[in-house]
């Protein structure tokens, strides 16, 4: 962005056109981005780095941000450098759904889901596809089991049937892997 200061033409980066409009009194990250031809994501990053904001999340803001209290859990342990770094980083996950799991915290299992999708498209889209890969395969195998069951368990089962359902399976809701 071009402005002019005492009689000179001064050009402005980015990142110095949006902490100015921040500053300004502009604070939808939406028409900063417009304003500044930039994406909001990068609009988020600039003001967090500079503390004016902490509470922007998508896809590319840094996991060392806390988004949650479950964000702790995967501070630095993520990446995709390579198949290996990816791999151990599913297995972080695994950890923690399972670890969530056994506490029924819904809200931990949701956000390593997730983490685990951040994962796969910051890989994606960094070209690195056999890395992103490893992702997609974990991501798969969360959530390719079956939601409903047809058999219904017999703790569920109600002690008398109507007569207008008598003899049709109900589907059951089931927990995931």
């Amino acid at each position: 962005m071009e402005q002019e200061i005492q009689g000179k033409v001064v050009v402005k980066t980015k990142k110095e056109t949006i902490i100015s409009l921040f500053k300004a009194g502009v604070k939808e990250i939406e028409v900063i981005a417009r304003i500044a031809n930039s994406r909001p994501s990068y609009v988020g990053s600039v003001l967090q780095a500079e503390g004016l904001i902490d509470n922007y999340f998508d896809l590319y803001t840094s996991t060392n941000l806390p988004m949650n209290v479950y964000s702790k859990h995967f501070q630095g342990r993520l990446g995709f450098k390579n198949v290996e770094t990816a791999k151990r980083s599913t297995g972080v996950l695994e950890a923690a759904y399972r670890h969530f799991e056994t506490r029924q915290d819904r809200a931990g299992q949701h956000h390593t889901l997730e983490m685990g999708l951040t994962m796969l498209d910051r890989a994606r889209w960094t070209g690195k596809l056999e890395e992103a890969e490893v992702y997609r395969q974990w991501m798969m195998r969360k959530l390719s089991t079956p939601l409903v069951d047809t058999a219904k368990p017999s703790a569920l089962a109600p002690a008398e049937q109507s007569a207008e359902t008598e003899g049709v399976v109900q589907p059951q809701l089931k927990l995931a892997a």
